[in-house]
């Protein structure tokens, strides 16, 4: 009978427990460009990891890191993103660019393509090259 007090307890905590939250993987990276110029203290930079699957659609933003630049490259930059909702059949891409005074300095030019299934080399190199 002394049990039964103990796995109403147990019982009740387990019931008051928070949810669990989703699952969270990352993507860290740099953004670099090969120009010797320095960015001015005013720029900015984007980068955006994408599903790139549908040819005819926009991209889908699943993550995104946008602020003001502190420093010189290269760029460190963040992505979460939630590895149950990615899909195997699908394909993503992270693109970054860098903005000045609201006018475009530098943008990628090529595919990052990145798996997300845990293989992707970190840090993750992304170039970026003049806006022309």
């Amino acid at each position: 009978m002394k049990k039964l007090p103990l796995i109403a307890a147990a019982i009740l905590l387990t019931a008051c427990q928070h949810p669990t939250p989703a699952p969270k993987a990352s993507l860290d990276g740099e953004v670099f460009y090969l120009q010797r110029i320095a960015l001015p203290p005013t720029a900015v930079l984007s980068v955006s990891l994408q599903d790139i699957s549908l040819a005819d659609a926009p991209a889908k933003v699943i993550d995104e890191q946008r602020g003001q630049i502190k420093g010189q490259v290269p760029l460190a930059f963040h992505l979460s993103y939630d590895p149950l909702k990615i899909e195997p059949n699908h394909r993503y891409s992270v693109n970054a660019r860098i903005e000045v005074d609201g006018k475009l300095m530098f943008i990628t030019t090529e595919n990052h393509a990145v798996r997300l299934d845990g293989t992707d080399p970190q840090p993750l190199k992304v170039r970026v090259d003049p806006a022309r």
